[in-house]
């Protein structure tokens, strides 16, 4: 009834990218210019997906984008998500309510937060690469957007929206001096900091290792604030987790280059135009909406995605050799 890969790994995440429209321009991935988009569908369409992969023994559901908060109707999306249960496996004991959580770079979170939490959202996220006005602005191509992303912030927290995780892209050239002042934003705001490798991904292709501000670099910089502790995480978490020595303030590292974690991996994709994508940096993509088109019934769709699983990829090849870069940039995939 689960799903578990050739590799024996359990599929139990889902990513489904709502929209690869985005409002900002972020120079670790995307080129300045208008480029092409593949779309979206009818919020329907992703919704029966969902529905069917979580019968298959998905148990967590993270919205993502582009920025999933220009689609109108998302929070309708998240209350009909949030009326989904998950299997597990005792049949005396009621489903399991599913885990919906949501990335977004914050810019329009103040005024919807409290609605999606009222509508079943469990957690957020937001992407905010530096805690300077100037240097935010400078990051993302969007002036005064460093005000609109505070201010998101806090409604999240306020709306009960927790964990609350804030990921910076660490660029070197960019915003690598922006360790310290994040520790301190940790701790000043409440909030989970998570520092994220570059990765080949943007769609300039200017991806180069010297580019990487690495794990082991972080953890020495953030020494010179206050020393830090590992806090011990499950094997499928993305972050290495640690909390300060004096227990005020957590920050995770995600460290794909320099520490891959593609082992214990039990994440599949959806792109915003209904693609499975079994990893980050997959060279072909998996057309489920096309089987729905079609006409597939939810049986043939779940024969389908069980197919789909068993190609998924051992692990990723960055810095390799042999490495071929990901079909898609991250934009067009979703985070």
């Amino acid at each position: 009834m689960f799903l578990t890969d050739k590799f024996r790994r359990p599929i139990t995440d889902l990513r489904i990218s709502i929209t690869d429209r985005c409002n900002y321009k972020c120079v670790y991935c995307r080129t300045g210019n208008e480029g092409a988009l593949y779309g979206d569908l009818p919020f329907e369409d992703y919704l029966r997906m969902a529905r069917v992969l979580v019968g298959m023994g998905i148990t967590k559901v993270r919205l993502t984008g582009g920025e999933p908060l220009l689609r109108k109707g998302v929070v309708d999306f998240v209350r009909d998500l949030a009326q989904l249960r998950t299997p597990n496996g005792d049949r005396n004991k009621d489903k399991d309510p599913l885990d919906i959580a949501l990335t977004t770079n914050g810019h329009l979170l103040a005024d919807l937060a409290l609605p999606l939490k009222d509508a079943g959202l469990t957690r957020v996220t937001v992407s905010m690469d530096a805690v300077d006005p100037d240097r935010f602005a400078r990051i993302t191509r969007v002036p005064n957007g460093y005000e609109h992303v505070l201010a998101g912030i806090r409604a999240a927290r306020r709306a009960g929206l927790w964990p609350l995780k804030v990921n910076c892209v660490l660029m070197r050239g960019f915003n690598e001096d922006q360790i310290i002042p994040f520790g301190m934003f940790a701790r000043e705001e409440g909030v989970t900091v998570r520092f994220i490798e570059f990765m080949p991904l943007e769609e300039g292709r200017t991806w180069s290792p010297t580019t990487v501000v690495t794990l082991d670099e972080i953890l020495a910089r953030m020494a010179e604030y206050r020393p830090l502790v590992e806090i011990p995480h499950a094997r499928s978490e993305t972050a290495r987790r640690y909390r300060f020595d004096d227990g005020v303030g957590e920050i995770g590292i995600i460290a794909p280059v320099s520490h891959p974690f593609c082992g214990h991996c039990s994440r599949i994709r959806i792109t915003s135009d209904g693609k499975i994508r079994t990893c980050l940096f997959s060279v072909w993509d998996h057309d489920l909406h096309g089987e729905m088109r079609r006409g597939a019934s939810d049986e043939e769709l779940e024969d389908f995605i069980r197919g789909v699983i068993q190609k998924k990829e051992e692990r990723h090849h960055i810095g390799e050799p042999d490495f071929v870069p990901a079909s898609r940039t991250m934009v067009h995939i979703g985070g």
